[in-house]
């Protein structure tokens, strides 16, 4: 039966560690935004001209054209980068009670960075799950996780709107979540970091066993 793919993918995620790692950052990270995400709405209808919030989408759907840019990339870098985003969207919380409009700027221009920079990293992490898992099977738990991120945040919004919870209560429960993320990610951007080290030093002691041997040739 068709379910029974569900059992797999499952399977596929406990064997490994690199992962698991990479599902609990994008359910967290997913999770955190699309909380979010509907208080920021209708920020945008109340504070923001049309002009802006189409530089958004504009500036958000460029991530296609400029991934060529970062071909070269190592992938320890975008974790780091994606670490310092976590810590500027957290540190920004603040900033409700100081102006409402700066806010919302900021956090608007951390979720298209946000998204960019997931869709660089998701090109370059397939590169290093080909030999854990099917390509196709990764796809599949990674668009799982996604959606159900996405309906988790959306379901805890309307808790949270139903309820009368005030806004700044649900960031700080965000930045919880958040630290968390942060936590996480430092594990991943050093896991890939010992990977790729691990990389080079093998293709060095090639090199060198290379030139032993042009050495006795002669």
């Amino acid at each position: 039966m068709p379910t029974t793919h569900y059992k797999q993918i499952y399977s596929d995620l406990l064997k490994s560690k690199l992962l698991k790692l990479q599902v609990i950052v994008l359910f967290v990270t997913t999770y955190i935004d699309w909380t979010i995400m509907p208080y920021i709405t209708k920020l945008e209808g109340m504070y923001l001209p049309v002009f802006m919030i189409s530089f958004y989408m504009l500036i958000g759907a460029t991530d296609g054209l400029i991934q060529p840019l970062f071909k070269k990339v190592k992938i320890y870098n975008i974790y780091l980068f994606v670490i310092i985003l976590d810590i500027i969207q957290i540190l920004s919380y603040s900033l409700y009670m100081v102006d409402i409009v700066i806010f919302t700027y900021i956090i608007l221009s951390i979720f298209t960075i946000q998204a960019i920079t997931f869709e660089i990293s998701r090109v370059h992490t397939i590169h290093f799950m080909k030999d854990e898992i099917e390509i196709k099977d990764y796809l599949i738990l990674r668009s799982f996780f996604v959606s159900s991120a996405i309906i988790g945040g959306a379901l805890t919004a309307m808790i949270f709107d139903y309820f009368g919870v005030r806004l700044g209560d649900m960031l700080i429960f965000l930045s919880v979540l958040g630290v968390l993320a942060i936590v996480v990610e430092y594990m991943l951007y050093k896991k890939f970091r010992n990977i790729l080290q691990d990389e080079d030093t093998i293709i060095e002691r090639q090199k060198v066993l290379l030139n032993e041997k042009i050495t006795y040739s002669k």
